[in-house]
């Protein structure tokens, strides 16, 4: 079974926020009760999706300034010096906040995990996430997607699925706080196949309370002569109340907004009806089906198919969302999952099962590549088939592929996406570099195999490059690309005639991410911080355990 932990004021979720007071670091449900007087650093997701695509809607909606020609980074004052965070090192605090839950509750060490992500993140953001998790002293065994997570805490309990002769259908819709996803899983006894991915990275749940609140705003601004939006912490209190309401319009007909002392010392109050909410929503509510048509039409099956359709994500509680894809899939989707803790669960079994610690059922997990990647040379694409995709969308994760190039000194290496349309808009489709030597070859005909490999985390790496000299005297020698469907050197004709082989050197730069010297000097600083967070709260306990020997004696005292 799967136990999840509580933290420390014993709830079972923790809010994505980091805060900064004089002296101390919050984290957590401290960060987000501070709110009032430190304005949380939150949905580091986001941060990072603005560090690679500058969102101009989403700044307003920051409690913070960010500098987004920088990297998204955000600035803090702590213990009198001015600190600039890259939204990798506030992932990293949170990571390493969790990381201290559990280890508080096993009482050991933690260091293996399995960290979610959204299938539509790119290379740069998968990296940020695996640094985010060095820099918090963990390993990550896997970066799952949010749905295969889910689909393997949905399927690894059940016995029913996929025993009558063929695979059992299931589509999985994630209504998120700031993003929505869809997919579809192939379910039998021996495990699990995701066949599609659907998404859309900027529609969320936020923004169902952003549509609260530009009403509400509207309405005291012409009621009470107040404008929340040119007010930071008017526009925090207003934002949370509008998030209540959604919750309450969930279950009943109408909701109030009431707020004491809103700004300029007015009290302030608002009534919305679900009708006029749902109306207000329209448009949203519409692009909730979009990244289901998506998953539905890659995945090659039809509506028929699907034994059921699961209903999950924080953001899902709004009953029009389930009427509307009601009507999409012609079915009522199912809750038999918890819409809040089915990634976490799903994450546990997958790090249990790649943990050589624990022993789980033999239970094979299957993910797809949710965006074709290609690449290319200075004399153009390396095609595979008929596509410029060397790992095309939809096809199984992790993968290996060999090309073999003709060339006679070193080469560089573009990697790229194929289709700006797999990616959120305005994500660059430029990838990263690697270049291959130097190298001179010793024969006019020379061959470099390369191994490229897309790993378990999504993650593409060029694995080696062996320069092979041939003496082929005769040979044409105009250049030509193979591509090897293997995954082991080609080693034809060593016999046949006179071979040289060389290993070459491969230098890789990825666009975005941090560097190794950024690494270091992000983990160095995340040190000194947790070191003044245990300073600060030895110094708590030293200044309480003092009070009580001080009460204690003036009792005695007094006896």
């Amino acid at each position: 079974g799967i136990d999840v932990l509580l933290n420390a004021e014993s709830k079972r979720e923790s809010p994505a926020a980091v805060a900064f007071s004089h002296s101390a670091r919050l984290l957590g449900a401290h960060a987000s009760g501070a709110a009032s007087s430190h304005a949380p650093f939150s949905s580091p997701k986001r941060l990072l999706l603005l560090a690679s695509r500058p969102v101009p809607r989403d700044l307003p909606r920051l409690p913070f300034p960010v500098d987004a020609a920088g990297g998204a980074r955000v600035h803090v004052d702590h213990l009198g010096r001015r600190i600039a965070l890259s939204p990798t090192h506030i992932l990293a605090m949170l990571l390493a906040y969790l990381r201290q839950l559990a280890e508080d509750d096993l009482g050991a060490p933690v260091a293996d995990c399995v960290i979610s992500v959204p299938c539509y993140l790119t290379q740069a953001q998968r990296r940020a996430y695996a640094d985010a998790a060095a820099v918090a002293g963990l390993r990550p065994l896997r970066l799952m997607h949010d749905l295969a997570a889910t689909a393997l805490g949905y399927g690894l309990y059940r016995s029913d699925l996929g025993v009558a002769g063929g695979p059992t259908f299931v589509a999985f819709v994630d209504v998120g706080h700031s993003d929505t996803q869809a997919g579809v899983v192939a379910f039998d006894p021996s495990g699990m196949k995701v066949l599609s991915h659907g998404f859309d990275a900027d529609l969320g749940g936020r923004d169902f309370d952003e549509v609260l609140f530009e009403h509400f705003a509207e309405e005291f601004r012409d009621r009470y002569k107040i404008d929340v939006v040119g007010n930071v912490k008017a526009s925090m209190r207003l934002r949370a109340a509008c998030e209540k309401a959604k919750k309450v319009l969930s279950a009943n007909a109408e909701a109030v907004v009431n707020i004491e002392c809103l700004m300029e010392e007015k009290d302030v109050r608002g009534m919305i009806r679900r009708e006029d909410f749902e109306k207000l929503c329209a448009e949203l509510l519409e692009r909730v089906v979009e990244p289901c048509k998506r998953a539905m039409a890659d995945s090659g099956i039809g509506l028929d198919k699907l034994q059921s359709v699961e209903l999950v994500g924080s953001g899902s509680r709004v009953p029009a969302i389930a009427r509307v894809l009601a009507g999409f899939f012609r079915r009522e989707p199912s809750r038999t999952i918890n819409v809040s803790e089915c990634v976490a669960r799903g994450c546990a079994l997958q790090c249990a099962m790649l943990s050589p610690t624990f022993r789980v059922r033999e239970y094979e997990v299957q993910d797809v590549i949710p965006a074709s990647i290609g690449f290319c040379t200075n004399e153009g694409p390396i095609s595979a088939l008929t596509s410029n995709a060397l790992f095309r969308r939809g096809q199984p994760l992790p993968s290996v592929k060999i090309i073999t190039l003709h060339r006679n000194s070193g080469f560089t290496l573009d990697a790229f996406y194929v289709d700006e349309n797999e990616l959120p808009p305005g994500t660059s489709t430029q990838i990263g570099s690697f270049e291959i030597g130097p190298f001179q070859a010793h024969s006019e005909k020379s061959k470099v195999k390369v191994k490229i490999r897309l790993n378990l985390h999504g993650l593409i790496s060029v694995e080696s490059a062996v320069l092979i000299d041939e003496d082929q005297r005769d040979a044409n020698s105009a250049d030509s690309m193979e591509l090897d469907s293997n995954d082991n050197m080609d080693h034809k004709s060593r016999n046949e005639r006179p071979m040289h082989r060389q290993d070459l050197q491969i230098v890789e730069c990825i666009y975005g991410v941090m560097s190794k010297q950024e690494l270091l000097e992000a983990q160095e600083q995340e040190q000194q911080l947790a070191y003044q967070d245990k300073l600060v709260e030895r110094t708590k306990e030293r200044k309480n355990a003092l009070e009580s020997y001080v009460y204690d004696t003036r009792n005695k005292v007094a006896v």
